[in-house]
């Protein structure tokens, strides 16, 4: 039989080589996304770490920021502090790391801020703002990791906060989480695919958000519909009627004491 020449191309080597790229810009934005929803998630699933009553202590949090914004006193700032310190130790250990860094780094960053106050030797109002800002992000973080989303909606139902408010509140928290599963498996898809050098990826990040928006808007009027065929009125009924125990009235005299401290140290 005549033997039969082996075109060139055949021998050739398929091992295809591509060449490094960096996906800092897709790693850093899978990252983002996956921290809000990772912490969507777990208020959502995560029990409640607080005994008191949600409403009391959605309305006290209201009353102590609201305090701390208006009062000219360092010595009440500073017994608030003492007080948010002692409530951090005793929740638990993951949520307190939490709390304080995010306390610290905004404390730190308005820190920076007022550097040229402490320049030009207004000390006070630098330790003041900053002494403020760190019992206010403290408070605002306890009331977050220690109560459940609907746990606060339901508290501001009892409020008689009008039933829009919320609506847009817990629909906007629920679409967040939605809509940020959607953009991870679009970050996912568009990392797999691009193989070797591309340098298209920032011009491929408009088409995920036209994409994300096309998506929002069909769930936005499959919801409607939804609504709609539910009778849904836009009123949020409350269920739980639980009744206040010695804890809940403990920690009414406790916040009355600090409103009494208050417009003492406003006299002095």
């Amino acid at each position: 039989m005549k033997q039969l020449d082996i075109p060139e191309w055949l021998t050739d080597n398929d091992n295809y080589i591509p060449k490094a790229d960096k996906d800092t810009f897709i790693n850093k934005s899978i990252l983002s996304v996956f921290k809000v929803i990772s912490r969507i998630k777990m208020q959502d699933f995560s029990q409640s770490q607080s005994f008191v009553h949600v409403s009391l202590k959605v309305f006290f949090t209201f009353v102590l920021l609201l305090l701390l914004s208006i009062t000219r006193s360092f010595v009440f700032v500073i017994i608030v502090n003492v007080y948010l310190l002692s409530v951090l130790s005793l929740i638990n250990a993951e949520s307190l790391v939490k709390i304080l860094k995010m306390s610290l780094g905004v404390t730190l960053f308005t820190a920076i801020i007022m550097l040229p106050a402490i320049l030009w030797g207004n000390y006070y109002s630098c330790v003041m703002i900053t002494s403020k800002i760190f019992a206010t992000v403290t408070s605002i973080g306890i009331l977050s990791h220690t109560t459940r989303w609907n746990d606060i909606t339901s508290a501001l139902r009892r409020f008689r906060i009008p039933g829009i408010f919320i609506l847009i509140l817990d629909i906007t928290i629920k679409y967040m989480y939605l809509l940020g599963n959607l953009t991870l498996n679009m970050l996912y898809a568009l990392k797999l695919r691009s193989v070797g050098k591309n340098k298209n990826k920032y011009t491929s990040m408009a088409g995920i958000a036209g994409s994300i928006f096309l998506q929002s808007k069909e769930m936005a009027e499959d919801m409607y519909h939804a609504m709609e065929c539910r009778g849904f009125t836009g009123e949020y009924p409350i269920y739980n009627k639980s009744k206040f125990k010695w804890v809940d009235y403990l920690y009414i005299i406790m916040n009355i004491g600090f409103i009494i401290l208050f417009f003492y140290f406003a006299k002095i």
